[in-house]
């Protein structure tokens, strides 16, 4: 290989691993920020409207930094495994489209009408169980379980990266969760409690993909 063309190619890669870690640590401080919140709204610590603008305000900040995270993954891996890191990609970009359409709706339409006093005519846009933004959050978030799924076979199953893996697929398995816990017929706060390990598995599988570009930099 050419000497200027392998500076450049490792240039870019550094440059890439660096976009990578802070969109990942961006996310993983964003995920980490929600589950707190969510967690104090559920013990009463937080009122409307500012539980649900922390709440929406956080989440929203997760998107675009979690995107760019896979999509550095997806250019640093090898050809032979571009298949799985691509397809993480389009499961992240259907996360994103679906979820920020949802923390929009909310934060810029239906709190600002509620506080007025108006909400009567917005009720249809409301994230309540069920309704229609509530679906939307529901495939955002089972569409983040798949990215984690299908990025899983992109790491190596030694070093550093196998403990990324392990991240990715255990985050995985919680989709199922997240499903019910939309999808049940009977939506309560301790039907909530079910998905708690989430909380978990998704700002871990961030943060070590996050480290994980970190050491690729030296």
């Amino acid at each position: 290989m050419d000497v200027n063309s392998h500076y450049n190619n490792f240039i870019l890669d550094r440059t890439i691993s660096k976009v990578g870690f802070w969109s990942g640590l961006i996310a993983f401080i964003a995920i980490t920020a929600f589950g707190v919140v969510q967690t104090l709204q559920i013990l009463g610590f937080f009122t409307y409207p500012w539980d649900e603008i922390l709440i929406y305000g956080f989440s929203l900040c997760i998107t675009v930094p979690f995107m760019l995270e896979i999509l550095a993954l997806h250019h640093i891996t090898k050809p032979a495994k571009k298949f799985w890191s691509h397809t993480a990609v389009i499961f992240t970009v259907i996360y994103v489209v679906f979820v920020v359409a949802n923390y929009v709706v909310q934060l810029a339409t239906v709190i600002p009408m509620t506080v007025k006093g108006v909400s009567d005519e917005i009720n249809i846009l409301r994230q309540t169980p069920h309704s229609l933004f509530w679906d939307f959050d529901a495939i955002g978030y089972i569409a983040m379980g798949l990215a984690t799924l299908f990025a899983m076979p992109v790491f190596e199953k030694t070093g550093f990266q196998k403990w990324v893996r392990y991240t990715f697929l255990v985050h995985s398995f919680t989709t199922p969760l997240i499903a019910f816990v939309y999808f049940s017929p009977n939506f309560s706060d301790n039907l909530l409690l079910i998905a708690t390990p989430w909380v978990i598995t998704a700002p871990l599988s961030m943060l070590m993909l996050c480290l994980m570009f970190k050491k690729l930099q030296r």
